[in-house]
């Protein structure tokens, strides 16, 4: 056994950057000659956006553009998006069940955003009170009802399960 075979078989260390230049241009070279990069998306296509903006994120934010990524913010700012606009939110359920899930989702994000104290600025969004919100959705459904001059449908009617009892049926109440 020589010491020359044991050479050949282990790897080359690159010590300096022009050798890792080298080793990565000569991979490049060794590609295009395969052809690897023919067909791809966008050859020969300018880079849009390239010369025009000063800001150094520009590519990041044309991408979120382009693939409808939004809501990529710190906590604290997302919630207090979403507390700006949580009457209109809400107003768009039908269900007194629906709002009640969606507000206490929301409670449970201020809960966690209040309570990780890793990074980001802090949370200065109060939770909403459940109660208090879904009789406000009330007040609001039935008078955006009564501004239309159209009655509730019986499955949209508004009743409080817990304060009532159980629901009864409306041919029970005949009965007596």
């Amino acid at each position: 056994m020589s010491d020359d075979t044991d050479d050949a078989q282990s790897p080359r260390r690159l010590n300096s950057l022009e050798d890792r230049n080298a080793v990565v241009e000569s991979a490049l070279d060794k590609a295009i000659k395969r052809g690897d990069f023919d067909d791809l998306p966008g050859l020969g296509k300018p880079l849009s956006g390239l010369h025009s903006s000063s800001d150094p994120d520009w590519w990041i934010k044309q991408k979120m553009d382009s693939e409808g990524i939004s809501g990529v913010a710190p906590a604290a700012f997302q919630l207090r998006k979403e507390n700006a606009v949580l009457e209109d939110t809400v107003d768009a359920f039908s269900t007194e069940s629906d709002v009640r899930d969606y507000l206490a989702g929301f409670n449970a994000r201020v809960r966690e955003a209040v309570m990780d104290l890793r990074d980001g600025p802090p949370v200065f969004t109060p939770p909403r009170d459940v109660e208090k919100e879904v009789a406000a959705w009330r007040q609001r459904r039935s008078a955006k009802k009564n501004d239309t001059g159209t009655e509730a449908a019986p499955e949209e009617e508004f009743t409080d399960t817990e304060s009532v009892g159980s629901p009864r049926r409306w041919w029970h109440r005949f009965r007596r």
